[in-house]
């Protein structure tokens, strides 16, 4: 009994002496696991069939569209790179803005973030409920609240783990990545041995491959926009880069293997399922991998649900992870309640905002229409892009000595610049919808909380309580590190 005691009394001494802050512990290959993770969903399994539709089945142009956006996709990520190689703080878009284009800007940004994000994970949660419990019912739909209650399990059982455990949750986050790129590599190998093998239904549908009708300006751009959709993601390691170790070696150099890794499997992919399946097949398909797999490997082509399944849990997991580092570095700046930039005594991970965007993920699941309007909020994600790259420009005239580990090429800054305004524009001026104004309204309404409670500080002392009942509830401390 003593000799217990003595242990518990050690491990108190050892927990008050340490410091509270989120330790560095993602290093190169979670990383890598992180971004590929985040970008890699449901899509490419599902229903890749966008960028092919919007350039008139033109073989040759949708693979010269999947290519240009994967380098795009990089160009930022570049750019991302020397903004958390130069700040490496928790926090991603929101941490940077704040520092170059000031507090309202970034307010704006963590308003829009604080519902659009946890949307997504509700969606997310609630397509891997469908793909899990529908092999069940065969050819019946599985019941709605069934997979409404296993979708908000899946939520509530990853945000536990991740404010548990960061080593746990990046591990599971590798382990998911590798399964789903090794469901990838089988399509990919699977289309090259076919080419190879030299079949001429085969080769026949990649000769002459741009003679198809070429689409104008217009069908180009929203191929892009399905195109872009798809890399969505690239951004995520920005938001741990308060956690990652030796960020100034290993956020390039990891931003540099994810992006032509997911670029090249893109590619290898899309090629698979052209040749397999004529054109007009891949676009009248409600599930490709599905499709191409009852054609070439039918004995398991059950292992393609499952794989879409697992793909959506890890882009979930990862989502998650990301958007309770938002959460966390928002409320370091007294954007949001203090009590969520406190982590937790025991595990140092930040329970508090895990559990915040939890919460509000789960209140999308129940009326699940809600997370349709947050459609609309497609355009604000790239509106914070160009935002964060502006950032990245105003830094380096306006502190030319801070130091930058690594500096990409300023041009491609604002080359990146240029393509967000023209992918928040042209939406709005193609087909213009009141959704898009109701959605600005909605963002520019943040600036309604952040008068009072920011600017100008107003307080309750009934908060003060409530924060200090949590906190006792929680077991939860403040972190000795500030976001600066």
């Amino acid at each position: 009994m003593e000799k217990y005691q003595r242990k518990q009394i050690k491990e108190e001494n050892k927990n008050r002496n340490r410091k509270m802050h989120l330790e560095r512990t993602i290093g190169y290959f979670e990383g890598v696991s992180f971004i590929v993770g985040t970008i890699v969903g449901a899509g490419i399994f599902v229903s890749p069939t966008g960028v092919l539709k919007h350039s008139l089945l033109n073989v040759g142009i949708a693979l010269l569209i999947w290519t240009a956006c994967g380098i795009i996709s990089l160009m930022g990520a570049l750019c991302y790179a020397e903004l958390g190689t130069a700040l490496p703080f928790s926090g991603g878009e929101y941490s940077h803005i704040k520092r170059a284009l000031g507090s309202p800007l970034a307010f704006i940004f963590l308003w829009a973030s604080v519902f659009n994000k946890p949307a997504s994970n509700a969606a997310r949660a609630l397509l891997f409920a469908e793909y899990a419990t529908q092999p069940f019912y065969g050819a019946c739909l599985a019941p709605e609240v069934l997979k409404k209650c296993l979708a908000l399990a899946v939520l509530w059982f990853l945000g536990i783990l991740n404010g548990r455990s960061v080593k746990m949750a990046a591990w599971l986050q590798t382990v998911f990545t590798v399964l789903k790129m090794m469901a990838l590599s089988v399509i990919a190998i699977g289309g090259i041995v076919l080419l190879i093998r030299g079949r001429k239904e085969n080769i026949a549908r990649f000769e002459n491959i741009f003679n198809s009708e070429v689409p104008d300006a217009a069908q180009i751009a929203e191929a892009f926009f399905q195109g872009l959709y798809a890399y969505g993601g690239w951004w995520s390691l920005n938001y741990l880069a308060g956690e990652v170790k030796n960020p100034s070696r290993n956020i390039p150099w990891t931003v540099m293997t994810a992006l032509p890794l997911v670029t090249l499997f893109y590619l290898l992919v899309n090629i698979s399922y052209l040749t397999v399946l004529t054109p007009k097949e891949v676009v009248s398909s409600v599930a490709v991998a599905v499709t191409w797999a009852d054609r070439v490997i039918p004995s398991v082509a059950w292992a393609i649900p499952a794989s879409v399944a697992i793909s959506i849990f890890g882009a979930l997991n990862s989502s998650i992870f990301t958007l309770g580092r938002l959460s966390y570095a928002g409320s370091q700046s007294g954007h949001l309640p203090i009590i969520i930039s406190m982590l937790n005594v025991q595990y140092c991970t930040p329970a508090p905002a895990m559990i915040f965007s939890t919460v509000i993920a789960s209140i999308f699941i129940i009326p699940s229409d809600l997370i349709a309007l947050t459609n609309y909020f497609g355009f604000s994600v790239w509106l914070m892009i160009g935002l964060t790259c502006t950032s990245l420009i105003i830094l380096r005239y306006r502190e030319p000595n801070l130091h930058r580990p690594y500096k990409v090429f300023l041009p491609v800054a604002f080359g990146m610049v240029a393509i967000s305004l023209f992918l928040v524009l042209a939406p709005v001026v193609w087909s213009p919808k009141m959704q898009y104004i109701y959605t600005l309204l909605f963002m520019l309404g943040g600036l309604l909380l952040y008068l009072p409670f920011v600017h100008f500080k107003v307080h309750f002392e009934v908060f003060d309580k409530i924060t200090c009942q949590l906190q006792l509830l929680l077991e939860v401390s403040p972190a000795d590190d500030k976001l600066e």
